[in-house]
């Protein structure tokens, strides 16, 4: 009996840059030939292989699909992060994969033991 064929997964805005092509983030259960392995427990492919895979019931239990990415320059990212332009947090992947899109902001300040009530809409220097 062949696996069961997942449902379609829903398309992500990955970033302005390249949004004509697929970008599948997901878990290491599926690591093809051109998957590049992240932050220890997930991967990302962006080959017509792994979409696929998960189609037929084969890929990966946990997966995003995102048109697009954002990019940035040579040292833009660690120049942006060195100025404190960018909350950051180890990868979570209850929080990356959870489809409740809403609660994903708040979920990820919780880790940080922020809440976003507490944040103003105001930027500046100290």
């Amino acid at each position: 009996m062949p696996p069961p064929k997942s449902s379609a997964p829903a398309i992500h805005f990955g970033g302005p840059v390249e949004t004509g092509r697929g970008f599948v983030l997901h878990s290491t259960d599926y690591v093809g030939p051109d998957s590049m392995p992240l932050a220890g427990t997930l991967a990302l492919t962006a080959t017509v292989d792994i979409l696929k895979a998960i189609a037929t019931g084969n890929g990966p239990r946990r997966h995003l699909l995102a048109l697009g990415y954002a990019g940035w320059g040579p040292g833009q990212l660690d120049d942006e992060l060195q100025e404190n332009a960018w909350l950051s947090v180890e990868a979570d992947p209850d929080l990356v994969f959870d489809a409740e899109l809403d609660a994903k902001w708040d979920r990820a300040l919780a880790k940080l033991g922020i809440s976003a009530s507490l944040l103003s809409p105001e930027a500046g220097h100290a």
